[in-house]
């Protein structure tokens, strides 16, 4: 799994479970329509699963 995902915060995280914002503000995400690249490793892969709902994914 090489390359990078670009990763964008496209809904708040107001009202969201404390576990879903601790995985945003892991992956750098704190505001919306901020976007982060990050290496595509299964760990990120995991953190993006968990907040699928909230993130929009580019290879």
């Amino acid at each position: 799994m090489a390359g990078v995902l670009k990763i964008t915060l496209i809904k708040s995280m107001n009202g969201r479970p404390e576990k879903h914002r601790k995985v945003l503000r892991g992956m750098g995400l704190t505001k919306l329509h901020k976007t982060v690249e990050l290496e595509d490793t299964p760990s990120i892969r995991g953190m993006v699963n968990k907040v699928t709902h909230l993130v929009r994914v580019e290879v």
